[in-house]
């Protein structure tokens, strides 16, 4: 079985922080590079931060909206990827999705997500005071 599991979701205040974290199982992340996106309501599901694989450059991709604020990071050890979200806006509210890809640059598949090979199921992240 082949499955990508996320967590760490909920509500926080704006400027607070949230850390989400996206665990595989049945396969090796090592192997793939990975994503982060986000579907807020009535919109469009978007790349906010990816990662080459580990076998590359380890170089990141973050949209404009979160580029200073975000940061993607693995640990191949736990066969893990991992969400640092800091100073959180209003805008930042939406579901959060991991998703991984075995032929396109961290740029290309945060681009491109229709074309993820696999998806987690989302978690929730809520910014509101």
């Amino acid at each position: 079985q082949l499955q990508l599991v996320e967590s760490g979701g909920g509500l926080v205040q704006p400027g607070g922080s949230l850390r989400l974290s996206c665990a595989a199982s049945g396969f090796t992340l090592d192997k793939y590079a990975l994503g982060w996106f986000r579907q807020a309501p009535g919109k469009e599901r978007e790349g906010v931060s990816c990662i080459s694989l580990s076998s590359d450059d380890r170089r990141t991709y973050h949209d404009e909206s979160v580029e200073g604020r975000f940061t993607i990071a693995r640990d191949g050890a736990k066969n893990t990827v991992y969400l640092q979200m800091n100073r959180l806006e209003p805008e930042d509210t939406a579901v959060y999705y991991c998703g991984a890809d075995s032929g396109l640059t961290a740029e290309a598949l945060c681009r491109m997500p229709k074309f993820v090979d696999y998806w987690g199921q989302g978690t929730q992240v809520t910014v509101s005071s």
